[in-house]
């Protein structure tokens, strides 16, 4: 496609803004701050009553950023940094939040954690979620096992997928196309889709929902070589979900979803003709009993994982599979005291030479105190109980203070908190170097912060925290897994700033200092910030600038085995939404890296130049 032609298409998406400014309202306003948290107490709270920072990603937050993965949108949250987002699609992702590693940020589903046990990292691929599918996303930072069990010692990434329509019938299409360059090479060829389509609705006490959807890209070689030739990245996956609505107070649904990709990719620096597939098949089921103050709820899936890799060393494939059944209780007593008992299941399989599995059993109790005059407490634990290695104790104390104001509130809040990561299958029973007498790795933070808020119109907070990784799994001078007796520090400080300056202008912005201590620190910028600002010219038209910084930190170069330290960087990215019919038709168009900086995000992998994507979201 020709430079102009984009650039054609961007002034028509503009003018179409401005010529209607007396249209009617906006279906997707300007988010409000007033929020409802679930992730750190699995109950419907006030963020007031919440003794912790929980960032909370809205449906409408994912419209303002389509055509974006959902790595792309998470990354621009405070302590997190996903390497390989930047990148082209396919590139490797790791989730690192507060310093620590993939494994150690946990990804749950629908109330299901999900994670591959044939992979050698256990962590969530976030390539496999398609946003369209997606209803919002919270994410709880530090540990959290007590709740969430195993992999949940610095972050949770809380995922919930949209429910049916109230309607009979009801549909949504959206496309999008761009193009897929480097800073160097602004060519303007069209190289990156996404599609996806979705049928959903509610007849009577029945509901249904099918969506399917597909993203591919290509124009981008993984690796910086002199040939530059293109790795094909293509992504499809199919959702479909029943459910009946015995009575007002029971409800049972069941779901299927198969998620595929073929990824072309290359050796760090090295031009080669490998490819990966991966093929995902869960089946789950979920459940809600309701009774006077409480309720029963039940989260169960199965999911097979198949991963099929073609490169230098030959063929091979790894396949696994794992069940995962979540049933708790949930009471409110006097209305103060918000109560969960329950006990976690998993089992996880997969092959090597031989057949390998673990299972897990895990009762967890926790108990949320909110007080009339202030004080909220939120205490628990849990007993991990582990076919491999016995039983591991963790717990948390969470408590807030909250001081009323005339227009808002100021929180005082703290945390101590241990956690847990079992070892994979790979690690206790793998061909090279599988050592079955692992013990899990623990994880112990500490945090303090304060939260000043505004009703509706500004909220503030600054948070310190400070972590210790022990036990963590690493390799002896034979290559066989080993429990390391070196410790990990990790701390930092994480601040917040989300203003409603106007009806038509809001600013969100973040600012994230880290500093690791026991290792070289791999891919964890020590200075992290973002600044988001919206503006909306009109009821129909909304505007979001962003910007990113990335500050300095290390990579490992695999040829010469010496750390390297890679440059600050700063990107600045633009989109522009306008609904041309009022709640049918958007249209929208965004400009990624709209500088065009040239950059490295992974030493010796293609990070994106200055893109272009138009697209379109269409309601039935």
């Amino acid at each position: 496609m020709k430079k102009s032609y984009l650039w054609v298409c961007a002034a028509i998406l503009a003018g179409k803004g401005l010529s209607a400014q007396q249209q009617q309202k906006d279906s997707i306003p300007l988010q409000a701050l007033q929020e409802v948290v679930v992730s750190d107490s699995k109950f419907e709270l006030k963020r007031e009553n919440s003794g912790k920072t929980v960032i909370k990603i809205t449906a409408q937050e994912l419209e303002r950023n389509q055509g974006r993965t959902v790595a792309e949108v998470i990354n621009t949250k405070s302590g997190i940094e996903i390497t390989g987002s930047r990148g082209r699609d396919g590139d490797v992702l790791g989730v690192f939040a507060r310093g620590g590693r993939g494994k150690q940020v946990l990804v749950v589903i629908d109330g299901v954690r999900v994670s591959n046990p044939s992979s050698f990292s256990p962590e969530y691929d976030l390539r496999l979620l398609s946003p369209a599918t997606i209803a919002s996303i919270e994410i709880i930072k530090g540990a959290a096992s007590t709740l969430y069990g195993t992999n949940a010692a610095t972050a949770v990434i809380n995922i919930t997928t949209k429910k049916s329509s109230e309607r009979a019938i009801a549909g949504n299409f959206q496309t999008s196309v761009g193009t897929s360059q480097t800073a160097e090479d602004q060519n303007y060829n069209l190289g990156s889709f996404a599609n996806s389509a979705s049928i959903n609705g509610t007849l009577d006490k029945f509901s249904y929902a099918v969506d399917f959807s597909n993203r591919y890209r290509s124009g981008l070689s993984a690796a910086v070589t002199p040939e530059n030739e293109e790795d094909v990245f293509s992504h499809f996956s199919t959702n479909a979900r029943v459910g009946y609505q015995f009575s007002k107070d029971f409800e049972v649904s069941v779901y299927g979803n198969q998620t595929k990709y073929s990824n072309e990719y290359d050796a760090s620096m090295a031009e080669a003709p490998n490819l990966g597939k991966s093929d995902q098949e869960r089946v789950g089921v979920s459940s809600s009993f309701a009774y006077g103050k409480g309720s029963v709820q039940l989260n169960a899936a199965y999911t097979d994982y198949e991963t099929n890799s073609m490169d230098t060393f030959g063929e091979s494939t790894t396949e696994g599979n794992n069940w995962v059944v979540d049933l708790y209780n949930k009471y409110v007593f006097a209305d103060s005291w918000h109560t969960i008992f329950g006990v976690n299941y998993s089992k996880d399989e997969a092959v090597f030479s031989d057949e390998a599995e673990f299972t897990i059993v895990d009762p967890y109790a926790n108990v949320v105190y909110v007080s009339d005059f202030g004080l909220n407490l939120n205490v628990g634990g849990r007993l991990n109980t582990h076919s491999e290695y016995g039983n591991h104790l963790v717990y948390n104390v969470n408590p807030s203070y909250v001081f009323s104001t005339s227009e808002g509130y100021v929180k005082l809040l703290g945390s101590y908190a241990t956690s847990y990561i079992t070892p994979n299958l790979t690690q206790l029973f793998g061909a090279f170097g599988g050592n079955p007498d692992l013990e899990p790795e623990e994880n112990r933070t500490f945090e303090g912060g304060v939260e000043y808020a505004i009703n509706k119109k500004l909220r503030v907070s600054a948070l310190y925290f400070d972590r210790n990784e022990k036990n963590t799994i690493g390799y002896d001078q034979n290559f066989m897994s080993i429990n390391l007796a070196d410790e990990i520090d990790a701390n930092g400080v994480e601040v917040e700033v989300s203003w409603q300056a106007l009806d038509q202008f809001t600013v969100d912005a973040n600012y994230t200092f880290t500093e690791r201590k026991g290792d070289n620190a791999i891919r964890i910028p020590k200075h992290k910030a973002n600044l988001n600002v919206g503006y909306q010219p009109c009821k129909k038209t909304n505007i979001t600038l962003n910007y990113a910084y990335t500050g300095e930190r290390f990579d490992t170069d695999f040829t010469t085995f010496t750390d390297v330290a890679l440059e600050s960087f700063s990107l600045v990215n633009l989109y522009v939404g306008h609904e041309l019919i009022p709640n049918k038709l958007d249209l929208f168009f965004s400009a990624d890296n709209l500088l065009n900086e040239d950059y490295t995000e992974i030493l010796g992998f293609t990070t994106r130049g200055r893109n272009f994507r138009i697209g379109m979201n269409l309601n039935l």
